[in-house]
């Protein structure tokens, strides 16, 4: 007979391919009825959240994109790949967390919107947010309407169907799901889970091996987690989690380290941006 954990494993690992297939449809969506697209990306990992078949799809429609680069406030802009920048143009810089950027990416929508030819049976200009979950999609339309309207949370994939949400009385918001590609999606995959869980697309309480994961972001990034925890692994991530444990007293009966609660522990400072790349 399962145990009431597996039960409750097999009850998400069911929602989630429920929401698997949902979610696109959902997207597809909100690209149909909008004019213009704000595609929200992780300045610190814009390539890796960057979703190129929807782009394709966006654009084949003769729609434009905005890409709204969030979370700038923890990289060093001056050191971004111009050559990518100009192939990303029109794009604003925005902090959700320093509410920075608001103006800019104000102004990037009134230039576009002054693009559109046609608009619905209201006289607005409809304007999706799309992106991976936990890419900042809420917190944007947030800051852009200056006050908590769309609803957020820690929890990749919080948004529930399309929310409308007036930004002027010529301009609507539509906020939708975030959305991991189907093609990118697994559970099994390591690979491709730890390169979510790198960029927030997978919540660090849900993620199946975090020691993975953290050794992954060792690899790319030694000298952040060297410099933010004081500890030198030299690329061994299971020495990293052993001494972190120790210091922070995540210890099990017989005064043996809790490795899964200090890998999750290191994942959660790097998704909350405490570790700067």
């Amino acid at each position: 007979m399962p145990t009431k954990k597996q039960m409750r494993s097999a009850r998400t690992l069911e929602n989630m391919t429920k929401q698997r297939g949902k979610f696109p449809d959902v997207l597809l969506k909100v690209i149909k009825i909008s004019d213009i697209i704000l595609e929200v990306l992780d300045a610190r990992f814009i390539e890796e959240t960057r979703n190129q078949k929807i782009e394709k799809l966006i654009t084949d429609k003769g729609k434009k994109i905005i890409y709204v680069l969030n979370k700038s406030d923890l990289i060093d802009v001056k050191k971004l790949d111009k050559e990518l920048l100009k192939e990303i143009y029109p794009y604003a810089f925005v902090s959700c967390a320093n509410r920075k950027g608001v103006k800019e990416l104000r102004n990037r929508i009134k230039i576009e919107s002054q693009k559109v030819e046609t608009i619905d049976d209201y006289g607005r200009i409809q304007v999706g947010v799309i992106g991976y979950p936990n890419s900042g999609k809420s917190s944007v339309i947030n800051l852009l309407k200056g006050k908590s309207s769309a609803r957020t949370g820690s929890e990749a994939g919080f948004t529930k169907g399309i929310q409308k949400l007036k930004l002027t009385d010529g301009i609507l918001l539509l906020d939708s799901p975030g959305v991991i590609p189907s093609e990118k999606y697994s559970q099994e995959n390591q690979d491709m889970m730890s390169q979510h869980a790198k960029i927030n697309a997978r919540d660090y309480n849900k993620v199946k091996n975090p020691e993975v994961v953290v050794s992954a972001i060792l690899k790319e990034y030694p000298t952040q987690i060297e410099k933010f925890y004081s500890i030198k692994p030299d690329g061994d991530s299971e020495f990293l989690i052993e001494e972190l444990g120790k210091k922070l007293n995540f210890l099990s009966k017989g005064g043996v380290v809790d490795t899964d609660r200090t890998a999750r522990k290191i994942l959660r400072d790097w998704q909350e941006g405490k570790i700067r790349v």
